[in-house]
C-alpha cells in the first residue's frame, strides 16, 4: 500500500519455505517493468531468493525478519524510509560472485546448480570422517580426513565457513574459500584461491584433469557417502570414487545498498549485537 501511494507497483509472493525451487517466483510470473526486490525473512532467506532469481538479473534487498541479518540491510523500522530512498533512485548495486558446481559418477554429469553463500560437501550416515581429495586447475592441493569441507564465497565468509574457522573476506572480492571441517589435523588451515582459478569450462576438460574435490577410499568397505549442500540444500549424493567440480558461476547476486555504511563498520555492528 506505502509504495502504491508513492506511485509504485507492488506484488506479493509468499515461500512455503521448505521447497527449494519455490523461493521465489518463476521469471515469466514476474511482471515485465519489475525493477527490484524487497526480501522479507532472513539471510536464508535472501539467499534461496538470490539463487532462485538470478537469470532475472533483479536487484534484491533483504529486509531482517529473523536474528543475525548480516546480508539484510534493513531492519523492519527501516522499510518505509528505505521505499523512500528506493523509488528515488539512491541507492548503489553491488555485484556477488557466485558459485556453480556438479558432480560427476562414473563419466556421467549430475545435475548443476548455483549458491551464493556457499557448496558444502558433508559425510553422510556413519559418524566417521572422509577423505577428501581437493584439487585446483588439475593440480594436487590437499588431502582432508574431515567431517566435510566448505567452498565459499566472500558473500558466504561470514556464515558456516566463519563458524569452521575460516577468514572473514570483503563481500566484494573475487576469490574462493576452502575450509576444511572438523579435520584431523593439528595444523588445518582454510585456503584462499582466486575466483578465476578454473579449468576450462569444457565439461569433458575438467573430468580429464580431475578437478574439483575426489571421494577418497579410507578403508576396505568403501562404503563412505558424502552429500553436497548449495546454500543449506541437499542436492548431489557421491560415493567413492566420485567428484565434484566448483567453480565460480557465471552469473551473479545483484544486492541494493543503501547505506554507505563500509563493510567493516556493518561487520562491527552485526557481531557486537548478535554476541
Amino acid at each position: 500500500e506505502y509504495i502504491e501511494n508513492k506511485g509504485g507497483f507492488c506484488s506479493v509472493f509468499f515461500s512455503n519455505g521448505e521447497t527449494p525451487g519455490e523461493a521465489a517466483p518463476h521469471k515469466e510470473n514476474i511482471p515485465a517493468d519489475t525493477q527490484g526486490v524487497l526480501v522479507l525473512g532472513g539471510d536464508g532467506t535472501l539467499i534461496r531468493a538470490a539463487a532462485a532469481l538470478v537469470k532475472s538479473r533483479l536487484p534484491l534487498i533483504g529486509v531482517n525478519l529473523g536474528t543475525l541479518g548480516y546480508l539484510c540491510e534493513l531492519e523492519e523500522k527501516d522499510v518505509f524510509e528505505a521505499v523512500d530512498k528506493l523509488m528515488k533512485d539512491d541507492y548503489m548495486v553491488e555485484e556477488r560472485m557466485m558459485l556453480g558446481g556438479y558432480g560427476i559418477k562414473n563419466g556421467e554429469i549430475l545435475s548443476a546448480d548455483i549458491a551464493l553463500n556457499d557448496v558444502v560437501i558433508h559425510r553422510t550416515g556413519a559418524l566417521s570422517v572422509v577423505n577428501l581429495i581437493v584439487y585446483v586447475n588439475g593440480e594436487y592441493l590437499n588431502t582432508f580426513r574431515a567431517d566435510g569441507i566448505i567452498i565459499s564465497t566472500p558473500t558466504g565468509s561470514t556464515g558456516y565457513n566463519m563458524s569452521a574457522g575460516g577468514p572473514i573476506v570483503d563481500p566484494k572480492a573475487q576469490m574462493m574459500l576452502i575450509t576444511p571441517i572438523n579435520d584431523h589435523n593439528l595444523s588445518s588451515k582454510s585456503i584462499v584461491i582466486s575466483a578465476d582459478e578454473e579449468d576450462s569450462k569444457n565439461a569433458r576438460s575438467l573430468m580429464e584433469k580431475l578437478s574439483g574435490v575426489e571421494l577418497g577410499k579410507r578403508r576396505s568397505q568403501k562404503d563412505e557417502m558424502v552429500e553436497v549442500s548449495f546454500d543449506g540444500d541437499s542436492k548431489v549424493r557421491l560415493e567413492v570414487g566420485d567428484r565434484f567440480v566448483v567453480r565460480r558461476a557465471e552469473d551473479t547476486a545483484k544486492i541494493c545498498k543503501l547505506s554507505s555504511e563500509s563493510f567493516l563498520e556493518i561487520l562491527r555492528r552485526k557481531m557486537s549485537a548478535y554476541t
